[in-house]
This record gives structure tokens, C-alpha cells and sequence, in this order.
């Protein structure tokens, strides 16, 4: 089976994990981020083959330059070449996959290392002045053949209701690529909860009725409200990246409705995203449990690759 992945994340370079890690090491002050160093440090840490703890030892003890320096040669341990990111799509049956990254300029130069595997989502800045920020993502898409757009409100902590998020909307809609828009809960207190919360999806999808849009990162904990939104508007697809497959069809797990909703009524309107990144699992593996999913067949293949290539017929 044919696999698209709608949500990958780069490969992982020395500078980039060291640079998470210091981020998460040396801002304890930044009392809002403190879950994602609750949860994401330590698996950071144990795929670094450490501790967060000693790491925060090192911290304490290392001047900020040989603390980097520690952590880049940690790093090297599950670095990932553009070649072994390829081998690991392949392995995995992904024909090609979307990737994205807050300078989009760095997209440009991964798909140019892999033109066959990887299409671009251009990421757009609500906060740059309205003209600049559009003419970026248009370059993007006319220029560098960029495949949708993403409007992450949880990186920049507005909703997609948003008025500076609709100049993105517009251009999206007049280029005909898909807009993906994050759409779950932030870990972060320092934003509100509901940032990301489904129902702002419903007034886009009313005043953008032709817009395909794409709501990102599976809803939960708001999931019956998405599926909700889904079911009003035929234009809105859901993805599935950043959760671990295998826990989706767990009763509790609070997706009970995307898998039964997915497999029936809503069937065309889900597409897979990895999000391998945040996963921490091989590509492979990734891949086996969303098929071991308890779907019927034919659904399993519109989840993971024909549902995809509806959503970019035009790209």
C-alpha cells in the first residue's frame, strides 16, 4: 500500500536537537514551557542515551558554549542525513511526504536534496506586515513549488479566527493549495488552552467555503467538536500526525469518534500525518500501526494515500 505523509518533520541535524535541548535546559525561568520539559525533555534525553537530570547537571556546571558544544556531540547519536531520511521513507512505502520549518528557505534546500520524496508547506508569518508575509508563501508555492501552507497558531498564540491570519487564507484560496492550521491543545500555559481549539475552524470554513483546509494534528482534547466541524464542512480534512497510532483506537484515548466517524461517515476527509519527529519512532513503525488500525481496508488506504492525493489533485 501507497503511503503520503502529510506532516514530517525534518530530519534531525546535531545543531537542531542540540538546540532544543539547550532551549529546554537554560529557560526554567519560562515557567509556561515547563510541560514540554516535562514531557519532552526526558525523551530527548533517553534517546541521547542520558537523563534529563544530568543533563541538567551539565547545565549547571558547563559555561553555555562547552554546554553546546556537550550536547552537539551527544546529538550525533541519532543525527539523520537527507540520504538516510530517504532509505527510511522508503522502507516505510511513504511515496513522498510535506515538510515545513518556521524559515522556509530551509525547506527549499531539503526538497532541492530530495525533489522526488518531499514537498514544501510554506509557513506563514501573521506577524510580518500583511503584504510581505503573503508575497512569501506565494513565492513559495509559484517559485520553489511549495504544495500548501500553514497557518500554526499555536507557534505564533492566535486562533485561526485570527483577522491577521486571513490575508494566508485569501492567497491560499487564489493559489489553490491547502491551508493547515494546528488544531489541538498547547502545552504551553503561557497561551490559552483553547488556542488551537477546533470550533474556530468552523467560522474559517464559513467564510472560506472553497478553501481546502486541513486541521492539524488531530483535535484532541476537542476531538467530537472537530469531527463536528468536519461533518458541517466538506472542506475540512483532518490529519493524525503527533499521536502515536496504535493509541488512537484505545477506548479513553478520547479518538473513539475519529475512528468510528473515520471509517464511516468522514472516510474521506482523514489523511495520515507522521509527525515522526515528535514520535521519536522509526518511520516503519509509524507506518505498520496506523495500518493495524481497526479499519476497514479500503479506508485504510484512503487515510493513507488516496485521501492525500484528492487533497492536492491540483499540486
Amino acid at each position: 500500500m501507497n503511503v503520503v505523509d502529510v506532516r514530517l518533520d525534518f530530519p534531525p541535524g546535531a545543531d537542531e536537537i542540540a538546540g532544543k535541548m539547550k532551549f529546554f535546559l537554560l529557560n526554567k525561568e519560562k515557567k509556561g514551557l515547563a510541560n514540554y520539559r516535562h514531557i519532552f525533555g526526558q525523551r530527548w534525553a533517553q534517546l541521547l542515551g542520558t537523563t534529563f537530570e544530568e543533563l541538567e547537571r551539565k547545565a549547571e556546571e558547563l559555561p553555555e558554549e562547552e554546554l553546546e558544544l556537550f550536547l552537539v556531540k551527544l546529538a550525533g547519536k541519532i543525527t539523520m542525513t537527507p540520504s538516510q531520511f530517504k532509505d527510511q521513507l522508503d522502507s516505510a512505502g511513504v511515496q513522498w511526504g510535506l515538510i515545513d520549518n518556521v524559515d522556509n528557505s530551509k525547506t527549499v534546500d531539503l526538497i532541492e536534496k530530495m525533489p522526488d520524496k518531499l514537498k514544501g508547506m510554506a509557513v506563514f508569518h501573521p506577524f510580518k506586515d500583511a503584504d510581505e508575509a503573503v508575497f512569501e508563501v506565494e513565492q513559495a508555492v509559484k517559485v520553489s513549488g511549495f504544495a500548501a501552507i500553514y497557518a500554526n497558531v499555536f507557534q505564533w498564540g492566535i486562533s485561526a479566527t485570527d483577522p491577521r491570519f486571513y490575508p494566508c487564507y485569501a492567497k491560499a484560496l487564489d493559489l489553490d493549495v491547502p491551508v493547515f492550521i494546528y488544531t489541538a491543545m498547547s502545552y504551553n500555559t503561557d497561551l490559552p488552552m483553547d488556542v488551537g481549539r477546533p470550533l474556530y475552524l468552523d467560522k474559517v470554513a464559513r467564510d472560506f467555503p472553497e478553501l481546502k483546509i486541513v486541521a492539524s494534528c488531530g483535535g484532541w482534547p476537542w476531538v467530537p467538536e472537530l469531527i463536528g466541524v468536519a461533518r458541517r464542512h466538506k472542506n475540512v480534512f483532518i490529519d493524525t500526525s503527533s499521536h502515536r497510532p496504535k493509541y488512537l483506537a484505545v477506548p479513553g484515548s478520547g479518538f473513539e469518534m475519529l475512528i468510528q466517524f473515520g471509517n464511516t461517515l468522514l472516510q474521506d476527509q482523514v489523511v495520515f500525518g507522521s509527525g515522526n519527529g515528535e514520535l521519536a519512532l522509526p518511520m516503519t513503525q509509524i507506518v505498520e500501526e496506523m495500518k493495524s488500525l481497526p479499519l476497514k481496508e479500503d479506508v485504510k488506504e484512503k487515510w493513507l494515500y488516496k485521501n492525500a492525493l484528492r487533497l492536492f489533485e491540483n499540486n
